[in-house]
């Protein structure tokens, strides 16, 4: 291994935690661990690993024992692959119908300096006002700021005003699935140090500065699912998840072919499309069939029919982001740029089939070029777990450990705050 991931400076400064970092992206059809170590200015790729997922279904946890295995043998094969033992891990979350949950709050300053006690406060009042009933809130952060009447303030460390005010933004997910996924992390052998909502984590890794700022619309199309997330000014303003993804396709393959769904998958990589020219038939691909031994039973179909079927799901699963958007009304607010990423945009045509659907410009999101990563892992499927990569990385400690938060506090460190707004979430 040994690669390298170049980290964004903050003026000047790298922006990134010493020590090991290690994540955990837990899909519904692959599981990846990457385990990494930062270095001044840069974060050395130490050992990463892939594996099928099992007994995860949408991102639950459907067999507890399966998903655990299929944990337990990713992380140890990062873990060899590194030469190193890991204890703390971030994971990403889309289990437990994701959604969006804002908030804000109002202090008053009498023209007072803003002073970090005074925004920790105010932080805690607006994360506070996060609540959702029958929903547990797995990340929360600032989206702007008010003082007086400057509106979309950045950083108001270090300002005079009468009055302060913060808009929040949350993901909250039901516990029940959350618990259940931290529950077969935890028998591993391992602790749950932070968890991000896994499109937000792909947006750290695929969408250039201008794009989180101006609006785009990021889709990861999982095997399990399909998850949204919107960008606005530089902040995640609103996500979602759409029951439907690779797996769907898949299994409609096996049905209307009459095949294992093993073979579906196969003929859905190898030649399936989510657009194409429906009338041409010359093209055939023979599909194996359920219950047969021989090749002399396999089922001989026009490749067509594979787009015409692979295309009506995909449309269906478009059609309902767009109602998404829309009934959130950010179909509109979010500009017109939608970023897909995850395994199911990888096949041909998703892209035009998702611009014709959407009526926006599409374009696939893959990680950004790194020095030193392999080919393997610079792909849209790729991207949850890169972008978590980074997240660790630049973090500050006291975001994963609330407890190092209050020590800070305890001790009067200063300049937590304007590093939490400036590092990760800036």
């Amino acid at each position: 291994m040994g690669e390298t991931v170049r980290l964004k400076t903050v003026d000047g400064i790298p922006a990134y935690r010493t020590g090991l970092v290690a994540v955990l992206d837990i899909g519904s059809s692959k599981t990846v661990c990457i385990i990494a170590r930062s270095e001044p200015g840069a974060l050395k790729v130490l050992g990463a690993a892939l594996r099928e997922s099992r007994g995860l279904r949408a991102g639950t946890v459907m067999d507890m024992a399966a998903a655990e295995e299929s944990i337990r043998d990713c992380v140890a094969a990062a873990e060899n692959l590194a030469d190193a033992r890991i204890q703390n891990v971030l994971i990403s979350i889309n289990c437990g119908n994701p959604c969006s949950v804002t908030s804000r709050a109002v202090m008053a300053l009498d023209g007072a300096l803003v002073s970090d006690e005074i925004l920790r406060a105010l932080l805690n009042e607006g994360r506070a006002r996060c609540q959702l009933e029958g929903h547990v809130v797995i990340q929360s952060m600032p989206t702007s700021y008010v003082v007086d009447e400057a509106v979309g303030v950045r950083d108001p460390s270090g300002m005079f005003g009468q009055r302060i005010g913060v808009s929040m933004h949350a993901v909250a997910v039901k516990p029940t699935a959350l618990t259940n996924l931290r529950l077969a992390v935890e028998r591993c052998h391992l602790n749950v140090a932070a968890a991000l909502f896994a499109p937000y984590a792909s947006g750290l890794a695929v969408l250039s500065d201008d794009e989180k700022q101006l609006g785009a619309t990021l889709i990861d199309m999982g095997g399990g699912c399909t998850s949204i997330a919107v960008f606005l000014e530089g902040h995640l303003v609103h996500a979602d998840v759409v029951p439907m993804g690779g797996a769907q396709v898949t299994a409609d393959l096996a049905r209307m072919l009459a095949a294992p769904l093993a073979a579906a998958e196969r003929a859905k990589v190898l030649y399936g499309a989510a657009l194409g020219d429906l009338e041409a038939g010359a093209d055939v691909v023979s599909v194996p069939q359920m219950g047969e031994e021989t090749d002399e039973s396999d089922m001989r179909v026009p490749r067509s029919m594979l787009t015409r079927i692979i295309q009506a799901r995909l449309e269906e699963t478009f059609a309902e982001v767009q109602k998404r958007l829309r009934e959130s009304g950010y179909d509109v607010a979010a500009g017109r740029r939608v970023v897909l990423t995850g395994g199911a945009c990888q096949l041909a045509g998703a892209r035009e089939l998702a611009a014709r659907a959407l009526n926006k410009q599409v374009r696939i999101g893959r990680p950004r070029p790194q020095s030193g990563l392999p080919a393997s892992s610079a792909g849209p499927d790729y991207a949850s777990a890169i972008g978590l990569l980074m997240a660790g990385a630049t973090m500050p400690p006291e975001v994963l450990n609330p407890e190092l938060a209050s020590q800070s506090s305890e001790n009067g460190t200063k300049g937590w705050l304007s590093r939490l707004t400036g590092g990760l979430f800036g």
